[in-house]
């Protein structure tokens, strides 16, 4: 149970770690090739596509859990 609680309470950080993570390394590759803010908008949309992924599937996780048990 409590590994479960500590499991889905990490989701947000681990979302909003995404998103920051993207925005990082599109900010770092604009300001290396001089593409502001190409490279920005694109890592920031991979960071949000891999925030929403990581809570798919933390979803589906769940619902697996509780079809089970």
């Amino acid at each position: 149970m409590i590994e479960q609680i500590a499991y889905y309470s990490t989701l947000g950080l681990e979302m909003g770690l995404a998103v920051a993570v993207g925005v990082g390394i599109g900010y770092y590759l604009d300001k290396w090739l001089g593409t502001r803010p190409w490279f920005l908008i694109i890592f920031l949309f991979f960071g949000i596509v891999a925030g929403f992924r990581s809570l798919y599937r933390a979803l589906k996780r769940m619902e697996r859990e509780n079809r089970g048990g």
